[in-house]
């Protein structure tokens, strides 16, 4: 089998090949099979005649680009350059391309969603569907608004939480800015050296953004206290992956790059604590952020992370709950005093 494209196998040799890969590696076949599929769908939108105004970002490039956390992370997170897309709307608008007003803002949004939809199902599912058919023709694509779904027929049973499917969810409401092109591939390739997995050269978000992106979220989530679907204790854990990386010191430095994360969040989503006022992201850059949860929430918090160790959804051996809000602690104090 050697130097074998993956794509050209047969689907019992694809479960054969798949199967070592999780005894080599010790990750569920599953997940494997998955993650081949990110692959293919990073490689069908980055071989696209729009692929130089889309960036990659989010939780599966902090995993498979800047290998800074350790979960399995399954979707993708994709942002279509708000100055390509809606170059009519933010014509002189600056740099960061920000609505110069609440009112244009609302008018932004909703332009711009309404867009977005018609694009998903226009432009980005049949330019997938072509692609992915050549993979494998039982693949089936649906767009729900700005999500595209990447349905395949699983080689293995027993999913649990995670589903046979990859959703891409598109925004368009940023530059997507700082980003660089890297190169992602399969997490079974370095096992199996004889099999040629698919591979992509995505433009990927710089990790130091989606730190500041993920942290004001979780002071988001902090102040509303409410639990937001499955496995939301995974912003937690990448925060705590990301300072041990090195790239939460680098973030908290580049205040420039605060900012402007707090200004881009504080014109396009704005959200409400449990009292009903308006969230302050530049207060929370600027020596205000709160990281860790507290009564009722931070207990289902906890029980939501409890459901991730169980399901192996951790890729390392994960530290007890407790440590992990210790350390999100300890990061919150430095991120403040910092700031300060």
């Amino acid at each position: 089998m050697s130097d074998t494209l993956f794509e050209s196998l047969l689907p019992v040799e694809r479960f054969e090949v798949l199967e070592g890969a999780s005894m080599l590696s010790g990750r569920h076949a599953h997940h494997l099979e998955k993650d081949v599929w990110v692959v293919y769908a990073l490689r069908a939108l980055w071989d696209s005649p729009v692929s130089a105004s889309l960036t990659f970002k989010g939780g599966t490039s902090l995993s498979k680009v800047h290998r800074a956390i350790h979960r399995f992370s399954e979707d993708l997170d994709v942002t279509y350059d708000i100055r390509s897309f809606a170059s009519d709307l933010v014509a002189g608008s600056g740099d960061e391309a920000l609505p110069p007003n609440r009112s244009q803002e609302k008018k932004w949004t909703r332009e711009i969603r309404q867009r977005l939809a018609d694009w998903t199902e226009t432009w980005a599912l049949p330019q997938l569907a072509v692609k992915l058919s050549e993979v494998d023709s039982s693949v089936r694509l649906y767009a729900e608004g700005d999500r595209l779904n990447v349905r395949y027929e699983p080689l293995f049973s027993g999913y649990g939480f995670v589903a046979p499917e990859v959703t891409v969810e598109f925004g368009a409401r940023s530059t997507g800015e700082p980003r660089a092109e890297h190169t992602v591939t399969c997490d079974a390739a370095p096992y199996l050296p004889e099999v040629v997995f698919p591979m992509a050269r995505p433009l990927v978000m710089a990790a130091e953004r989606t730190f500041w992106e993920k942290a004001t979220a979780v002071h988001v989530f902090c102040r509303q206290q409410r639990i937001r679907g499955e496995r939301l204790s995974r912003h937690w854990h990448d925060l705590v992956r990301l300072d041990a990386a090195g790239v939460a010191q680098k973030a908290l430095a580049d205040r420039n790059l605060a900012f402007s994360v707090a200004r881009h969040k504080s014109m396009f989503f704005r959200e409400k604590d449990t009292v009903g006022n308006w969230i302050d992201y530049v207060a929370a850059v600027s020596g205000d952020l709160q990281l860790v949860p507290e009564g009722a929430f931070g207990k289902g918090l906890a029980e939501d992370y409890g459901r991730m160790l169980t399901d192996r959804m951790l890729l390392d051996e994960g530290e007890s709950f407790e440590d992990l809000m210790c350390r999100c602690g300890e990061l919150q104090a430095r991120a403040n005093r910092l700031a300060q």
